[in-house]
């Protein structure tokens, strides 16, 4: 139970440094041999992060879900629902998010060992999803979800064409 709590702290805390601009505290919620594309450690998270950070003047991450499966005493996996606000100059961004996340317990304490950001969509607050092809803030990249093997299955066959002029599958 402890460690359950200690690793459903992580996501909050994370989004309390993002929206506060507390990098160190941000790369500190890292396996110390976090791999960052082809370079570990701390100190390659802060080289990645910090310029993202500063792509958005104010954000607000809203956790809104958790789950976690425990591996072993050591690992545990998770995913994370969140909904995130970003004011990017004159416009302020919705994002609906999952983080896929893997953890790692290091010295006693949980980390995380990768965090995967996945999302539906990217929006400004004025506009729907659907009419930016849900990525309408280029930083974001496009959206990975739905992408489940259950969603195609579900939807296979089926005329979309009532409920959704965007279908994705």
């Amino acid at each position: 139970m402890e460690d359950m709590l200690a690793i459903q702290q992580l996501p909050i805390r994370y989004a309390m440094a993002v929206d506060d601009r507390d990098v160190d505290a941000w790369v500190n919620l890292f396996v110390p041999d976090v791999r960052v594309g082809d370079r570990v450690g701390r100190a390659a998270l802060r080289d990645e992060i910090t310029p993202m950070l500063r792509c958005f003047y104010r954000s607000i991450h809203q956790i809104v879900g958790h789950r976690v499966d425990i591996v072993d005493d050591q690992r545990a996996t998770g995913s994370v629902y969140c909904r995130a606000e970003h004011e990017v100059s004159e416009r302020w961004i919705v994002m609906a998010i999952r983080y896929d996340d893997e953890y790692r317990k290091v010295g006693g304490d949980w980390y995380f060992a990768r965090r995967k950001e996945k999302h539906w969509y990217a929006a400004d607050l004025t506009e729907r999803p659907q009419q930016v092809d849900f990525a309408g803030w280029a930083v974001a990249g496009q959206p990975r979800l739905p992408q489940a093997q259950t969603w195609r299955t579900f939807w296979d066959g089926v005329d979309t064409a009532p409920i959704t002029g965007s279908p994705r599958h």
